[in-house]
């Protein structure tokens, strides 16, 4: 992070990297019933199991239904680029799709939003899909990861040509969400972003992801240069790892004395409170990768949470106005 005074230089190419699950958001606004009959609640983050297989068909019977490009890591470094605006391509994104109609709507939308993505391509499992369940101001959503799943560091990761894009980054970016998929191509560009002195930047992104994916999340947590997540997220990682405590300054100041690689910078965790959390990380992701000060990178990121959440579902004006 660059102190105050210091120009900032405009950002390269690929200068961002993200790596998560790219799905298809199919979202719909449905009722209380829908909810109970699938045991959803109104607001949480699941991942599909078998009950919810008819979930998936029933939705998209649903009148008014929109389909966006989501994924919890894609959408962040879209709205990142976008923030940035030129060059294009200062966004990276890796993962999985199938070959398949879902899977080029991806393809195209990215392009759109001027993100340099390199999906793995298999033809075996069908593109990722998430069911936003939307009730009043609540949304419950279903992630059904599919091809997002099969994503392999061999097979992608680990290919000179890849790995020379993960090179070229100076800040990373990876939601917790990935570590049910690939903790070891998580573990291995952490680890080089802590040997190079660069930003590695990860996401709670669920309370089901400290509850069930502690020992992945601790293992990468050493190279965690930059913590998001929201109250709901910090006080249940606090609870698994014995903090006890729910006051969130405490559990964050817990957090940052965890053990950490990289003694050339300190942790800094950032809890959010209130609906707009993966927004506000996004500003500030934007605002690092254009390598402003601490509080420009706070400022950024309450600008574009609050645009974000006035306009429905992950889409945004053509350019930010908050400079």
């Amino acid at each position: 992070l660059h102190q105050s005074g210091e120009e900032p230089q405009p950002p390269t190419e690929n200068t961002l990297f993200g790596m998560g699950n790219p799905l298809l958001d199919i979202s719909a606004v449905v009722d209380k019933d829908f909810l109970d009959k699938f045991g959803l609640k109104p607001n949480d983050q699941i991942l599909a199991e078998d009950q919810h297989k008819a979930l998936f068909a029933e939705i998209v019977k649903r009148n008014k239904v929109e389909y966006h490009a989501g994924g919890s890591t894609q959408n962040s470094v879209k709205i990142a680029q976008w923030m940035i605006q030129k060059p294009h391509k200062v966004a990276t994104f890796f993962g999985c799709i199938g070959t398949d109609q879902f899977g080029e709507i991806l393809k195209k939308k990215a392009e759109e939003a001027h993100v340099d993505a390199h999906y793995y391509e298999q033809n075996e499992v069908p593109t990722g899909t998430c069911a936003a369940c939307i009730t009043g101001e609540n949304r419950s959503l279903v992630a059904n990861l599919a091809a997002a799943n099969c994503y392999k560091k061999e097979k992608h990761l680990d290919l000179d040509s890849n790995w020379e894009l993960v090179k070229k980054a100076k800040v990373y970016y990876i939601a917790g969400f990935f570590l049910t998929v690939s903790p070891e191509s998580i573990l291995k560009v952490a680890k080089h972003a802590s040997e190079n002195n660069k930003i590695f930047c990860m996401n709670l992104s669920a309370p089901f992801i400290s509850q069930f994916f502690k020992e992945p999340l601790m293992k990468v947590m050493p190279y965690v240069d930059i913590l998001f997540g929201n109250e709901t997220e910090a006080a249940t990682f606090a609870k698994e790892l014995g903090f006890e405590t729910d006051d969130i300054a405490e559990i964050a100041k817990k957090t940052q004395n965890l053990p950490k690689d990289n003694t050339k910078r300190q942790r800094l965790v950032v809890f959010t409170q209130g609906k707009d959390d993966t927004v506000a990380t996004v500003g500030f992701l934007s605002a690092l990768v254009q390598e402003q000060a601490l509080e420009e990178c706070i400022r950024a990121g309450h600008y574009s949470a609050n645009v974000i959440i006035r306009r429905v579902g992950c889409t945004f004006p053509e350019k930010p106005s908050y400079h």
